[in-house]
Formats: C-alpha cells, sequence, structure tokens
C-alpha cells in the first residue's frame, strides 16, 4: 500500500502563490494515478487537479483552471500542487490522494489519502 503525507499549506492573502507537496512512501506503481481534493467546512470534499503518474495526462477542475498545476518528481515520490492567483474561496483543506484503476475526478474513485493541510486565502 501507499502512505501519503501533505505539506506546504499556510496562510496567504488574495492573490498569492502556495505549493503544496505530497510525498508517497510505500511502494508505488506507475499506474497509480495521483489527485488533488480540497475541503471546505459544511462542503462536500471536491475535485482540484489529477494527473498520472508519468504525468502524461493531467485534468482540473473548471474553478482552478489556468491558476493550479499539478506536477511530480518521480525520483522522490512526491506530487506538487501549484497555486497561483489564490482566492478566498480557495480556503480549505487540501488532501492528497492516489488512485490503483482509474483517471477519476470523484473522492470515493480514490483509494489512498493523506492527512490534509490547510490552507487559508485572506482578503
Amino acid at each position: 500500500q501507499v502512505q501519503l503525507v501533505e505539506s506546504g499549506g499556510g496562510l496567504v492573502q488574495a492573490g498569492g502563490s502556495l505549493r503544496l507537496s505530497c510525498a508517497a512512501s510505500g511502494r508505488t506503481f506507475s499506474s497509480y494515478v495521483m489527485g488533488w481534493f480540497r475541503q471546505a467546512p459544511g462542503k462536500e470534499r471536491e475535485f482540484v487537479a489529477a494527473s498520472t503518474w508519468s504525468g502524461e495526462s493531467t485534468k482540473y477542475a473548471g474553478s482552478v483552471k489556468g491558476r493550479f498545476t499539478i506536477s511530480r518528481d518521480n525520483a522522490k515520490n512526491t506530487v506538487y500542487l501549484q497555486m497561483n492567483s489564490l482566492k478566498p474561496e480557495d480556503t480549505a483543506v487540501y488532501y492528497c490522494a492516489a488512485d490503483t484503476s482509474y483517471f477519476g475526478s470523484y473522492y470515493y474513485e480514490y483509494d489512498y489519502w493523506g492527512q490534509g493541510t490547510q490552507v487559508t486565502v485572506s482578503s
């Protein structure tokens, strides 16, 4: 199995940038899909971005397209989420996730989850 640990969250002002990291441990497989989700208080867990492990395919939620970028460092077994032009509505706990089967956009399609990291965008 895979263990995931997020880091890099914090407090930033609107318009600022932040990069989240997700370090994977345990045996990993090239077929794993990596995703980022977020959850704000009172809201359902929301898809943000996903990438195949090799990075040949990526997809983004419409609300973050053009502002967020998902990327990987395969040698470090780490996935990143670069967040630019942050807005207050981006405030949430951000989770990384891994799926062994599908290039999914739904939280229930993912098999492994990190503990989450808080991102707060002030205005």
